[in-house]
């Protein structure tokens, strides 16, 4: 067992699917799982620190060592890493009698180890240690209020900034690339002070909506990065890639970043006229669910020696995706609980064409 995103990349997508079919069922009440939060708090929890921490895991452990020249985590510890992950979903989803200490514990332990295995790293580290104390304020707040609120904005303004910073280096890098090969003169520009600039008022606007996130300053500050983040993907041509698929959906996920932050200050201004809800989703499914969709499945292709081409399958799974939180954003702004049926199996369905598409990670080779 080597290579982080051969394992993390396949069960983080298992249990995208798996995750929503139990959050449905649930829904529906048919009792499959005994939560160790309220059924919104697990739902939440389990596709931003389960879901989104599979991933994270998969890529980092991957990437990390081949930028650093070192050899990636395998073997046993690779193997411990992603049991003690496995446990973190199986407490969380059937541990309401355990208490909120032992829950917490045997959750935080994933993140916690994976700090250990990557080493010395520090921009990585510092990112997945906010995202551990974000998820370890969500274990807290879920305690004594019932519910998690600041914790939520919190993991999700973490994963975001890890977004801008490092999805702000990659596709502008592989953009270039890409034109290179095909002869395209207009390529993007190499990162410089506005993008710097940019990453800080990013960071900036999610911290101020992470604490008061209907607050005219925050509302302010959000839309001023929206306008910041989409001069900074116009820079980047994504017009000019939109006939390979692999690239354009890396433009398309971050574009949401933008739009999200746009949206999510529309809220704060009116909250009828862009639900709370439509907006977050806009950040969550669009950017971020988009966003790691679009890394598994280059990162999968490239370290498995794979020709960088989305065929059908991978498309399929993008337009399921983008359908997906259609549905989803349609049911914020007028609920139907038809659409949010859609959304869950348009969701499904993007992840078993993944799995479907990429079950042979586990024992590929480069």
């Amino acid at each position: 067992m080597q290579e982080g995103f051969r394992v993390f990349f396949l069960f983080a997508a298992g249990w995208a699917a798996l995750a929503m079919v139990l959050y449905v069922l649930q829904l529906s009440d048919i009792v499959v799982m005994a939560p160790a939060f309220s059924l919104v708090d697990w739902h939440i929890h389990e596709f931003l620190f389960g879901y989104t921490g599979a991933v994270i895991a998969g890529f980092a452990l991957t990437a990390v060592p081949s930028w650093a020249g070192r050899t990636p985590v395998g073997g046993p510890r690779l193997f411990a890493l992603l049991i003690i992950w496995l446990a973190g979903r199986l407490t969380i989803a059937w541990g309401a009698g355990l208490g909120a200490s032992a829950v917490a514990a045997i959750d935080l332990a994933f993140p916690l180890v994976l700090i250990l295995l990557i080493g010395r790293n520090l921009p990585v580290l510092a990112l997945i240690g906010l995202f551990m104390l974000a998820n370890a304020g969500f274990h807290y707040e879920a305690a004594a209020a019932n519910v998690a609120d600041h914790a939520v904005r919190a993991g999700i303004a973490v994963v975001l900034t890890l977004i801008v910073m490092i999805g702000g280096r990659i596709i502008p890098a592989f953009t270039r690339d890409w034109m290179n090969e095909h002869g395209d003169t207009a390529v993007p520009p190499e990162f410089d002070v506005f993008d710097g600039v940019t990453i800080a008022i990013s960071a900036l606007a999610l911290g101020l909506w992470t604490m008061t996130p209907y607050a005219p300053t925050s509302a302010l500050v959000l839309a001023f990065a929206g306008v910041l983040n989409f001069a900074r993907l116009a820079r980047w041509h994504g017009s000019h890639v939109r006939g390979e698929g692999l690239l354009a959906v890396l433009h398309i996920a971050y574009a949401f970043i933008p739009v999200g932050f746009l949206a999510m200050a529309l809220s704060a201004f009116d909250p009828l006229l862009m639900p709370p809800s439509g907006a977050m989703h806009l950040l969550t499914v669009g950017a971020v669910a988009m966003m790691t969709l679009a890394v598994m499945t280059r990162t999968s292709l490239d370290y498995t020696g794979r020709p960088l081409h989305a065929d059908r399958i991978i498309l399929t799974i993008y337009i399921a995706m983008t359908l997906s939180l259609l549905a989803r954003f349609a049911y914020a702004l007028g609920p139907g609980y038809g659409l949010l049926l859609a959304s869950a199996a348009l969701w499904i369905v993007t992840f078993l064409a993944f799995l479907w598409r990429f079950g042979f990670l586990a024992s590929a080779r480069r």
